[in-house]
C-alpha cells in the first residue's frame, strides 16, 4: 500500500469512529433522538439506523434484547427490500433513541475491534451497496435476521448482534466487499438457526394457522 493509499484509508477509517464519538459527546443522561441522528446523513443513513437497532441486542436481559432489536432490524431490512433511498420512521419511533451513556459504553467495548476493522475496510465494490437488486437482497437478509433475533432462541442475541455489526460497518464505510462477507455469514446464520433448527418454519406455520383459523 502506498503512503497515499494509507492516508486515504486512515481518513475513511474515521467515519465510524467519528460518528460514535459525536454521539458520545455531551450529557451522558441525554437521550439521542433518531430523527436528529439521521438528519445530516445521506448514504450512510441506513447504516446508522441499523446501528441504533443493533444496540439493544447487547443488553444482557433475556427476551428484552431481541424484542427491541429484532423489529428495528426488520424495519431497516423492509425499507431496503422495497427500494427506499433513505430511511422512513414513524414519529413515535423517530422521537426516541438510545441514551448517550449506552453509546459511550458500546464505543468503549468495541474500541479495539473497531481499530482493527478500520485497517481493512474501505469504500469499494459500490454495486454491492447501490445496485437495486443487491440492496433488496441485503434488505431480505436483514429482515430474516431481525426475525430470528426477535425469536426466543437461547444464547443468540450477542451472536446476531455481532453479525449485524458487520452489516453496519459495510453500510457506514461503503464497503461492498465486506457486504459480500456479511451476505455469506447471514445466509449461514439463517440456514442454521432458521431452517435447520425449525424456528422460521414453525413461525411461518403458526402464521398460516392463524390466517386459516
Amino acid at each position: 500500500m502506498t503512503s497515499s493509499d494509507e492516508a486515504q484509508s486512515q481518513n475513511r477509517a474515521e467515519t465510524t469512529r467519528s460518528l460514535l464519538d459525536d454521539m458520545a459527546t455531551g450529557d451522558p443522561a441525554e437521550r439521542l433522538r433518531l430523527v436528529d441522528l439521521l438528519a445530516d446523513l445521506q448514504q450512510s443513513a441506513f447504516g446508522m439506523l441499523l446501528f441504533i437497532g443493533v444496540l439493544p441486542s447487547f443488553i444482557p436481559i433475556p427476551g428484552v434484547a431481541g424484542g427491541l432489536s429484532g423489529p428495528l432490524v426488520m424495519l431497516v431490512g423492509a425499507q431496503l427490500l422495497i427500494g427506499l433511498r433513505k430511511p422512513w420512521l414513524p414519529r413515535f419511533i423517530a422521537i426516541r433513541g438510545p441514551s448517550r451513556h449506552s453509546v459511550v459504553r458500546f464505543r468503549d467495548v468495541v474500541a479495539k475491534p473497531l481499530r482493527w476493522l478500520e485497517k481493512v475496510v474501505r469504500p469499494r465494490w459500490p454495486a454491492m451497496l447501490d445496485n437495486r437488486l443487491a440492496s433488496a437482497f441485503t434488505g431480505l437478509l436483514l429482515l430474516l435476521l431481525g426475525l430470528l433475533l426477535a425469536l426466543p432462541i437461547p444464547f443468540t442475541n450477542y451472536l446476531f448482534g455481532l453479525l449485524l455489526l458487520v452489516y453496519v460497518f459495510a453500510l457506514l464505510e461503503r464497503d461492498g466487499k465486506l457486504m459480500l462477507g456479511a451476505w455469506a455469514l447471514g445466509i449461514v446464520a439463517i440456514v442454521v438457526f432458521g431452517f435447520l433448527s425449525g424456528n422460521l418454519v414453525q413461525m411461518v406455520m403458526h402464521q398460516i394457522d392463524k390466517l386459516m383459523a
